[in-house]
């Protein structure tokens, strides 16, 4: 089945929820000028199109199972879905129907529910499924697409508690464990661990399989402790006369978790791909700024000060005024965390680390990057047909953060 090449008119689109694909949008695109044969443009040079619109079979068994696949409630009488949906990019044989993004699978709105006063209070927390979803199944990429890592709210809604009851005796050796007591709701989670109840609970969840067996401390604690001393910085002696355990028992498990929260959690860091990053577009980037890829911006953490000299200077930020590793962070307008450099010396430039760090092998021609007037960064990102876009708002203070 071939794709559309001719023009139907702004009723071309596809079908599936959320997805804004249509041939308006391709018309547009073929308009524009291709960076790789200026001055021409992308109809002239014969560039292939970012996608292809696909018409509903007229067979009705094949209708059928097209219209069973997009879910739709009163289908429109011409049917297209566009190549991004097939997990070829288009109907062929092994795989003739749309099977990927398909919207539905992104949880619809909940209504709001009355709370039986019988009812305890873990029974009513609701699946935020995308964060959830992405907690339990980034250590299988495999398996998972980072633009389709969403989960059926109807199996996650209803079976919360009974996940969080599991996570409770998985973890406890016995009696009550200290998270249950400072743990009462979001606000005591967010304030100790930045984590949402739910987040922290499914964190908790997921690491359970690399967790030492010869630790006597239960693993929800494990768990809570290291997020405390990551979102607090409490010093390590606090740390143990609140969980009622020795410094060196803390200071092993603060080790041995922060190591595998970063080797297990790195999946989640993925570059996602740029229709991906047009369909959950904020209205404000639309409006304003429609073609942003990714902002960008670096971030320092304070470290010990080195008795080094040459490390000593090295280190030194004389933006904040202290000894600091610096690193590149890129997020995607909808907020999601993209790409992450490793850590460099706090004196680094922002362009140094920009260009070192690999963040530019990620970049595609007609990308467009946010950034602060800190990155003197348009002659590396021109040489590679790649926009810069320093905001109006940031001339005065200079800093997006």
């Amino acid at each position: 089945m071939a794709g559309v090449t001719r023009r139907h008119g702004s009723g071309t689109y596809c079908a599936v929820r959320g997805c804004n694909n249509s041939w308006r949008l391709l018309n547009v695109w073929s308009e524009g000028e291709c960076f790789d044969h200026q001055p021409s443009t992308r109809r002239q040079c014969g560039c292939a199109p970012p996608y292809a619109l696909y018409e509903k079979p007229k067979t009705d068994v094949e209708s059928r199972k097209w219209l069973a696949a997009l879910k739709l409630k009163n289908p429109p009488k011409r049917l297209f879905v566009c190549s991004y949906h097939f997990i070829d990019k288009k109907p062929t044989e092994e795989n003739p129907f749309p099977e990927l993004w398909l919207g539905y699978e992104r949880p619809p709105q909940q209504k709001r529910r009355k709370l039986d006063r019988n009812t305890s209070d873990t029974g009513v927390y609701t699946f935020i499924v995308d964060a959830v979803c992405l907690l339990e199944v980034c250590i299988e990429p495999k398996f998972k697409d980072a633009a389709t890592q969403w989960e059926d709210l109807t199996k996650t809604d209803h079976s919360y508690a009974a996940k969080l009851d599991h996570v409770n005796k998985s973890t406890q050796t016995g009696g009550q464990t200290v998270a249950d007591d400072m743990l009462l709701d979001d606000d005591t989670s967010l304030l100790y661990t930045g984590l949402r109840l739910v987040y922290f609970f499914t964190l908790v969840k997921t690491m359970l399989p690399f967790s030492k067996p010869s630790c006597s401390i239960p693993v929800v604690d494990q768990i809570l402790m290291t997020l405390m001393k990551l979102k607090l910085n409490l010093v390590l002696g606090d740390v143990a006369k609140r969980f009622k355990v020795s410094k060196g028992e803390v200071s092993k498990v603060i080790a041995h978790w922060i190591d595998t929260l970063g080797e297990q959690l790195e999946p989640m860091v993925a570059w996602l791909p740029r229709s991906v990053i047009r369909a959950n577009m904020p209205p404000s980037f639309k409006k304003n700024h429609p073609q942003t890829t990714c902002i960008i911006d670096c971030a320092e953490t304070a470290i010990q000060r080195a008795t080094n000299l040459n490390c000593r200077s090295a280190t030194f930020s004389h933006y904040k005024g202290t000894n600091t590793a610096k690193y590149l962070v890129a997020v995607s307008p909808h907020g999601l965390i993209m790409f992450i450099s490793e850590a460099y010396a706090g004196k680094s430039s922002d362009k140094f680390i920009t260009i070192n760090s690999g963040f530019l092998e990620a970049l595609r021609p007609g990308d467009e990057v946010m950034a602060d007037r800190g990155f003197t960064i348009r002659d590396v990102l021109h040489e590679r047909k790649v926009k810069l876009n320093i905001p109006a708002f940031t001339h005065k203070r200079g800093q997006l953060t």
